[in-house]
């Protein structure tokens, strides 16, 4: 086991390198000077040559490449992900001022999928071939061809606006998560609750649940003590992909929901043109995503020791 955290932790930390690389790439090769975009995110439509140079010079944008990138990843690795073109502020103090409320839509949205995922994937594996089955299939498929955006548009419009029934504008506390977690975690359900319904199947007819049943095991001791245990490793492992997913496509739902998250922030500085945050919510999104598989992997061979060895 020990042998296989280690291998886990050297494979995030070479996965987190190559996309520090790539995200600095995206921030290298973005057309234009830096130092104008600078200017103009500040205000200065028109900026002089003597000031697009002092930039320049501020930013150290005329040093070889390479230099440039291992000083940005020596401060990216200490939590300096830059100064926002548009605020002036650091990015991270930014993001930190935000992040409390993009936690708060993760989590509520997280519980809402789960929980709607493991009503779906259980119906249809336990009526399988039946109508409980074709209709978890129904909900899925409807849920996965309706955009995110949509689907808010339509809530607010119906539940908020017309019914009276919430807030328009979200303040991003827990009084007003539920919509904009909803709509978030729509996205999800489909996926997450068929390879729960794929993973129960495939266990229902395993040797040892006959075994189990010979010994007067009931359908409900079956199904909890027997089949959803061996199933949950694929169904961890979407869900701990899905929950950096959750925080990387938080976005929309912030902009749709006016949610004062890193997501609607995000959104602004793309219209701004604000690269340190662009590139610095891309860095934590990869964060995100590494730490959430480094996770699901020791958690799935803690639980299966059949998969300690896999590489």
């Amino acid at each position: 086991m020990a042998s296989a955290v280690l291998r886990r932790l050297a494979q995030a930390l070479l996965t987190l390198a190559g996309a520090a690389a790539l995200v600095f790439g995206m921030l290298a090769v973005t057309p234009g000077d830096p130092a104008q975009r600078v200017l103009q995110a500040r205000g200065i439509t028109e900026p002089t040559p003597v000031a697009v140079a002092a930039v320049r010079d501020e930013l150290r944008l005329d040093d070889p490449v390479p230099i440039r990138f291992g000083r940005w990843a020596a401060d990216a690795a200490r939590g300096d992900l830059g100064v926002s073109w548009r605020t002036g502020r650091p990015v991270a103090d930014e993001f930190t001022d935000r992040l409390p409320a993009t936690l708060r839509l993760t989590v509520a949205a997280l519980g809402i999928a789960v929980g709607a995922s493991v009503l779906l994937g259980t119906t249809a594996a336990l009526g399988a071939g039946r109508w409980p089955d074709t209709l978890s299939r129904v909900v899925a498929l409807g849920l996965l061809v309706v955009p995110g955006f949509v689907l808010g548009v339509v809530l607010l419009d119906l539940l908020v606006v017309r019914a009276g029934l919430g807030r328009v504008i979200a303040d991003g506390s827990w009084a007003t998560v539920f919509l904009p977690a909803l709509v978030l975690a729509t996205g999800s359900v489909p996926v997450w609750s068929r390879v729960l319904r794929t993973g129960l199947l495939e266990t229902g007819s395993a040797p040892y649940l006959r075994v189990a049943e010979a010994r007067g095991a009931g359908r409900i001791r079956l199904l909890l003590v027997h089949r959803l245990p061996n199933a949950l490793a694929p169904f961890l492992t979407m869900i701990g992909l899905g929950t950096a997913a959750l925080i990387g496509g938080a976005a929309v739902v912030e902009s749709v929901f006016t949610w004062p998250g890193v997501g609607r922030f995000t959104v602004e500085a793309i219209n701004a043109r604000d690269m340190p945050v662009i590139v610095g919510f891309t860095l934590v999104a990869v964060v995100a995503y590494v730490l959430a598989s480094l996770v699901i992997d020791l958690v799935c061979a803690w639980i299966d020791p059949r998969l300690r060895g896999a590489r």
